[in-house]
């Protein structure tokens, strides 16, 4: 993904618009909302090789803890689905999104290729650890100024990054949170097998979609781990679910 696509203003690609304008306004907490957000639509439907719904606890209570707040502001990483960005817009919300572990993907691959280059030549060691490629990657990728949303729906992503790639996305999400802030996150219970994504059908249920694989879960995170990585967070509310998801809500 270039500079310019990622914030939709670069070359279509024959799918749905790639501009999404969001609901303007004052976000009601005294400040002023940011430009509209530009996002690209989420993948064709022939990607796609099943879909089922299932109920949310975490999106309702995520929802009533954003009742009242107006013109607020959300940050989805996940997969860009129109559903998903019209459901909060309809509501007021302010909509930015970054397909974040796709973005890591793409920046992996080019690590790779980077680093077998840099084996050829005798310019500067590149950092491999998995701290060093964190660091890289964060440096240009959620780059937004302090305090800018009100909500960010991580979703699952946490379960496919290196622990040191979590903890410093999880760090620089918080810094984006202004106080009072919410994360929705969702941790399997074990390794999934396949690789699936989410998008909001209504203000109770989700749909998944199972897809191609991007990445490979990394690891299984018990609730002790989850608090560990979320401590700077005064409230942690779970609800688990039968599919062996359990959906986490953190309150900054």
């Amino acid at each position: 993904m270039t500079f310019l696509n990622k914030f939709g203003i670069g070359p279509t690609t024959g799918r749905e618009s790639s501009r999404t304008v969001t609901a303007p306004g004052n976000n009601g907490r005294g400040h002023t909302a940011a430009p509209a957000a530009i996002a690209a639509v989420g993948p064709n439907k022939n990607t796609e090789k099943s879909e089922s719904s299932r109920v949310s606890n975490g999106l309702k209570e995520l929802l009533w803890n954003l009742e009242g707040l107006g013109h607020g502001t959300l940050l989805d990483l996940g997969s860009v689905w129109q559903t998903t960005l019209s459901f909060f817009i309809e509501r007021g919300f302010r909509v930015t999104s970054e397909d974040i572990l796709r973005a890591w993907k793409d920046f992996l691959d080019k690590e790779e290729s980077a680093l077998r280059e840099a084996t050829r030549s005798p310019e500067t060691p590149i950092d491999v650890t998995p701290s060093g490629r964190a660091g890289r990657f964060l440096e240009a990728n959620l780059q937004y100024p302090i305090g800018s949303f009100d909500a960010v729906l991580l979703w699952d992503l946490l379960d496919y990054f290196e622990p040191s790639m979590a903890a410093k996305t999880v760090a620089s999400i918080t810094e984006l949170l202004r106080p009072g802030g919410v994360v929705f996150a969702m941790f399997h219970s074990k390794k999934p097998e396949g690789f699936q994504r989410y998008r909001v059908v209504d203000s109770s249920n989700l749909q998944v979609v199972s897809t191609k694989v991007c990445c490979t879960a990394k690891r299984v995170y018990q609730k002790r781990e989850m608090q560990d990585l979320f401590a700077r967070y005064r409230t942690m509310k779970s609800f688990v679910g039968r599919d062996q998801l359990r959906e986490s809500l953190f309150i900054k």
